[in-house]
């Protein structure tokens, strides 16, 4: 988006609901990284959950003084998530099996003297699109798939099962969001719920609040699309299996910028698919919020063992107030970009990491890369 020519333009971004199968996955992978983070601050742990047919299945491996229960965790979890009824074909009931092993010794000896846990590069964004300093399309649909989740467990739609999608298509003008071009919802609904009812109640109690929020009016009738194959009665993972880390586009900028090729969740802050990833964020965000930028991606890239980054980028695609010079100067006072700076710098061995299981990790105020510094 950032680099298309001046006039107008479209951009979608897609979100998904807390109880999608792949965010299923996340949420537990996050959930067992922050109870073994809360008993032992220095765990390393690499969890990944897949979620399919009447089953849960943990994989990967973690080094921790913890104690973990993973089945509770996992169980737990799911039914926080809605998934209460085993006639759906997955539920807390379903079959489960823990594959999860030490860490290899051969990666431990480079983590331990504050090198990176993997290779890989990291991207992070900012724009003045929203108060939040994130794109209009991913935010929007960030905001339709909360009030998807807020509908269900208020009880304010009754029919709601908990899985669900939401996609936004913003017009642009000269790069300024100007209209809502497309809305695009699917719900999972109980059997008695009609067509016209799902339609009906998701326009009133989750469309239209969520636009009239950002100040925008709802698109013609023609282009809001409910449930586009008119039923879906069996949520979760009964119906696509779920894999932890696989929407790693609705983590970050919704495809508007670019992103790092390593996912995020179930990863303790010693690998840097998570932490650089949230230094790159930091980074672009105060630059934004300084005014020193209209937009700004920054990049990073790390080798396994090596404590600095190999690849420092700040790219502002020409919209600068201040020097090349002066940007760089005022990242190096943010943030050590160095594996241990990030980790302290933004206080990561903590159980912080649930909160950023569904709905994106940017954008959130209450999260320490989201924080404004004055420097």
């Amino acid at each position: 988006m950032s680099n298309s020519l001046n006039g107008t333009s479209l951009f979608t971004s897609e979100s998904v609901c807390a109880g999608h199968p792949d965010k299923i996955c996340d949420a537990i992978s996050d959930a067992i990284l922050d109870e073994a983070l809360k008993q032992d601050h220095l765990s390393r742990v690499g969890v990944e959950t897949v979620a399919g047919a009447n089953q849960i299945c943990l994989f990967g491996e973690i080094k921790t003084r913890a104690q973990l229960d993973y089945e509770a965790i996992a169980r737990g979890k799911v039914e926080e998530l809605g998934y209460t009824e085993p006639a759906w074909g997955f539920s807390q009931e379903s079959v489960f099996s823990n594959d999860i092993h030490e860490q290899s010794p051969e990666i431990a000896i480079g983590v331990d003297d504050g090198g990176a846990g993997d290779q890989g590069m990291m991207f992070g964004y900012a724009c003045e699109e929203t108060p939040e300093f994130m794109p209009l399309p991913i935010m929007l649909a960030h905001a339709l798939t909360r009030r998807i989740d807020e509908t269900r467990k208020k009880n304010i739609l009754k029919w709601l099962r908990p899985d669900g999608k939401a996609q936004v298509t913003v017009r642009y003008d000269n790069h300024v969001p100007v209209a809502i071009e497309k809305v695009v919802v699917a719900v999972a609904h109980h059997e008695d719920a009609t067509v016209e009812l799902v339609q009906s109640d998701v326009i009133r109690e989750i469309i239209t609040p969520v636009l009239a929020h950002y100040k925008f009016e709802l698109p013609s009738m023609h282009n809001i699309i409910v449930n586009g194959t008119g039923l879906w009665h069996i949520p979760g993972p009964e119906s696509d299996a779920g894999l932890t880390g696989r929407k790693i586009v609705v983590d970050t900028y919704g495809g508007y910028a670019r992103v790092g090729g390593g996912a995020f969740s179930g990863k303790d802050p010693s690998k840097v698919d998570r932490s650089g990833a949230y230094a790159a964020r930091y980074i672009a965000k105060n630059i934004v919020a300084r005014g020193f930028a209209k937009q700004c991606e920054v990049g990073l890239a790390y080798v396994i063992g090596h404590a600095r980054p190999l690849m420092q980028t700040i790219e502002t695609f020409g919209t600068a107030t201040v020097s090349d010079r002066a940007l760089q100067d005022f990242k190096d006072k943010l943030i050590d970009t160095s594996v241990r700076g990030i980790i302290e710098r933004l206080d990561l061995r903590r159980p912080l990491y649930s909160q950023t299981a569904s709905y994106g990790h940017f954008g959130k105020p209450d999260l320490p890369w989201e924080k404004l510094v004055d420097i």
